[in-house]
């Protein structure tokens, strides 16, 4: 059952575009990888390939973590446990591509193999420091 996302939460998400580590399981052993991220209404939505995207397909539990620093030093950090639901719609990842990819200074159309992957969260860990 997905936890409700404070405002603060969805205010630090939302402020900037920041690098966000997506952890998946493969062989219950964790992956981690760092990844361009969107968020709105309570799902988090990622474009990815390769074996993160293998990783969801076999196991949806996934752990999103995204911090801001400055200067070497932590302003505040996010983490989201929840899962992960591949999305095989053109439209939706079009679309997705036009909200995620401008944010980070890239083409909508750019790495046209990437595969909607949208987060539903289920717990919710947040500190401002």
């Amino acid at each position: 059952m997905s936890e409700t996302v404070p405002t603060e939460v969805e205010e630090l998400l939302t402020s900037e575009p920041l690098i966000a580590h997506l952890a998946t399981s493969v062989e219950d052993r964790p992956h981690v990888a760092p990844v361009w991220y969107g968020y709105a209404e309570g799902t988090i939505e990622v474009l990815t390939t390769g074996r993160k995207l293998a990783n969801i397909r076999e196991n949806p539990r996934v752990a999103l973590s995204v911090q801001k620093d400055e200067n070497g030093r932590a302003q505040w950090a996010v983490t989201v446990l929840g899962r992960a639901a591949v999305i095989e719609d053109d439209e939706e990842t079009r679309a997705a591509e036009a909200r995620v990819n401008p944010k980070y200074g890239a083409d909508p159309s750019a790495w046209p193999e990437n595969v909607l992957v949208r987060i539903d969260p289920g717990t919710i860990h947040y500190s401002t420091y």
